[in-house]
């Protein structure tokens, strides 16, 4: 069975290793004390620190952004990473990182990307994601989700889906109703409130999308690394108790990993 792991370093920046591809989502390298830009005045100081440096990362397949904020992608990511790594991202933020010499492409909503290793394909998807409610979606960059569909060739293939910094909306039903079952879901957390506004999930929030996806792992990301997170982990950790979600919940520690398979 190929692998499928993730690595956390923290905020939304994780490792995951699917079959033979190894692909690095959201870049945040601030150290702890820093400020993230999140555009339009709006700054957070990070609390955490990373697990990991650019200088250590292992060789990538590809970079996953759901969108461009200083929580996701920042100042040491542009100034370390390599630029020969092809960066997927919203095409509103791809012209930006090309010109900061990064080959990025810009996906639409639904639109893929194939990457091919070794006989074996991952079809990166870009799936619907909004940051924001109603008209305050205009103070913040588009974002999008991405499905990770590994097919080997023999079996059915493996989808994890990542979030990305999106609020709820029972039309996200459409990434199984599309792309088919979800095997993992790594989820951006946190219940970020930004001018007194949520734009991302909080407990109460993460509990109605497992509910409509229906993942077989779950794994909890972008919880606790700004000061502009308010919904804890420990929220959802006893959401998913009392409610008694599907799937298996899989913690993951920032510098661990944690399997995307069940148990």
């Amino acid at each position: 069975m190929p692998e499928a792991t993730l690595e956390f370093i923290g905020t939304a920046t994780t490792l995951l290793r699917i079959g033979p591809f190894t692909v690095l989502t959201d870049p945040n390298f601030l150290h702890r004390g820093q400020y993230a830009y999140l555009g339009k005045g709006l700054v957070s100081r990070r609390r955490t620190e990373p697990a990991m440096a650019p200088a250590e990362l292992p060789d990538l397949d590809a970079i996953v952004l759901s969108h461009l904020h200083g929580d996701h992608f920042d100042r040491v990511a542009r100034r370390e990473l390599r630029r020969d790594v092809p960066l997927l991202t919203t095409r509103q933020a791809a012209p930006r990182l090309e010109r900061w010499g990064f080959p990025a492409r810009g996906l639409p909503r639904w639109g893929s990307h194939l990457l091919e290793r070794d006989g074996v394909g991952l079809t990166v998807t870009a799936t619907p994601g909004r940051h924001a409610p109603g008209p305050a979606q205009a103070l913040l960059p588009p974002v999008m989700g991405s499905v990770l569909e590994l097919d080997t060739g023999s079996g059915a293939p493996f989808r994890a889906y990542v979030t990305g910094d999106t609020l709820y909306r029972r039309s996200l039903r459409r990434v199984v109703d599309r792309l088919g079952p979800i095997d993992a879901m790594v989820i951006h957390l946190g219940g970020t409130r930004v001018l007194g506004l949520l734009v991302t999930m909080d407990d109460r929030q993460g509990a109605r999308l497992v509910r409509t996806v229906q993942p077989a792992v779950t794994v909890p990301i972008h919880y606790d690394d700004y000061g502009v997170f308010r919904s804890p982990l420990e929220d959802f950790e006893q959401r998913w108790a009392r409610e008694g979600l599907p799937g298996e919940l899989h913690l993951v520690a920032r510098g661990e990993t944690a399997s995307l398979r069940p148990d």
